[in-house]
């Protein structure tokens, strides 16, 4: 019987920065059944790691950089599409953090909470519904990272489809409050006193 791994795993696993021991990962997901999930997630993923896992490594390090590094739009950190920089980040993190804690799952302290392989870790393992639910919880951020990705036409994309596909429809409220972000972006900091403009 093949190897078992969950759908959002994988999307985990390619959707953090790139080293030698991920991309050998990556080619060891053709010989696994990538499960549960919708044939579209099983799709995307295998179609994803097998572009990963045929690239040299610095070519994946670049692309990984060009994704995620140079557009906000495209931020692991989901809490920064919905808040910005924010005081009610603060308070969405400490919310993450008690979630991961009330399921039985310490998160590490190198990584901020909303960092989206994480999460995608904590669902694929939490008990019940709770890792599932947190991901639609964090829907509208997610739907802007894939947003991001598709119009940036970034090799990940394919993760962010194989994690929707996983989730469920969205309804007309977060699809609206997706429009909105889409159109404005993060909300800005905090008000300051106005700072001297100089050229």
């Amino acid at each position: 019987m093949a190897e078992r791994i969950h759908p959002l795993q994988v999307a985990s696993l390619l959707l953090q920065y790139p080293d030698e021991p991920r991309r050998e990962a990556a080619a060891e997901i053709a010989e696994v059944e990538i499960a549960p999930g919708p044939a579209a997630a099983d799709r995307r993923l295998r179609e994803l790691s097998a572009w990963y896992a045929s690239r040299p490594l610095a070519e994946l390090e670049r692309a990984y950089v060009d994704a995620f590094d140079f557009t906000k739009q495209c931020s692991l950190h989901l809490t920064y599409h919905v808040h910005g920089d924010r005081r009610q980040r603060g308070l969405a993190l400490l919310e993450l953090k008690g979630a991961y804690r009330d399921a039985g799952f310490e998160p590490p302290a190198a990584e901020l909470p909303d960092f989206l392989p994480l999460m995608l870790e904590f669902a694929a393992i939490a008990p019940g519904d709770a890792g599932l639910d947190l991901l639609e919880d964090n829907r509208v951020s997610i739907e802007l990272v894939r947003a991001g990705l598709k119009r940036e036409r970034s090799p990940f994309a394919p993760a962010l489809d194989a994690i929707v596909a996983c989730l469920g429809r969205l309804n007309a409220r977060k699809l609206s409050r997706i429009r909105r972000l889409a159109a404005e972006g993060p909300p800005a900091g905090e008000p300051t006193a106005p700072q001297p403009f100089s050229v």
